[in-house]
């Protein structure tokens, strides 16, 4: 039964965390963006790392740490991810406002100003305006995408989640979040609205509850 617990917690968290993948699958549909299998890959593939990554920190950190601040760390971190999320459109539309000062920001992986760019607006990953998202497009699109999947993983990992169940199932619910958001996206246009990583934000915010008692 315990096992099963940690492997439904595992898809609750994979799950949020890729609805910032199929809203931005949905913008790329919307605006009739191909995405290759090629480039979705390279999306999860750069995604799953950085979320392996920060799981490995919190694993490695968790048996140094005394249970009370691990558990307290866990659900900042989660409540704070969660209440960004929650408040996810007011979040992109102070970001849309302040990167739109600057029209002439440069492509780069390390341009923060990019990245923050691309969170609010997905579908400017197509810099080249080719109408389908290229491998290097999809590497710099993956590291926005894992911006929250960085903090999440490492309280995750605090909060004793099960690493390789939550691992697996990001390469699943990644994979299709982009390929199914795409595929709503194209057919129903701009008729209904993409933006639900609000839902994301109360699944966080109550795990991160859910830890705390």
């Amino acid at each position: 039964m315990l096992l099963f617990m940690k492997i439904f917690e595992a898809a609750v968290i994979a799950s949020s965390l890729s609805l910032d993948a199929f809203a931005a699958g949905f913008a790329y549909g919307s605006k009739k963006i191909r995405i290759p299998i090629s480039s979705v890959q390279i999306i999860n593939f750069v995604c799953c790392i950085i979320l392996g990554l920060s799981l490995f920190l919190g694993h490695v950190l968790r048996p140094i740490m005394p249970d009370s601040l691990a558990a307290g760390i866990a659900f900042a971190v989660l409540f704070i991810i969660g209440l960004i999320k929650l408040l996810d459109g007011i979040v992109k539309t102070i970001i849309r406002k302040y990167t739109s000062l600057d029209k002439a920001f440069r492509f780069s992986v390390f341009d923060l100003q990019f990245m923050l760019r691309m969170y609010a607006d997905p579908e400017v990953a197509d810099k080249d305006t080719s109408a389908h998202i290229s491998p290097g497009e999809a590497a710099v699109l993956a590291v926005s995408l894992s911006l929250d999947g960085m903090a999440v993983g490492f309280a995750a990992a605090l909060a004793g989640v099960n690493p390789w169940a939550l691992l697996i199932w990001s390469l699943v619910t990644n994979t299709v979040a982009i390929i199914l958001g795409r595929k709503i996206g194209f057919s129903l246009a701009k008729k209904v609205p993409y933006n639900i990583t609000w839902l994301g934000g109360l699944i966080l915010i109550g795990l991160a509850i859910s830890h705390l008692v």
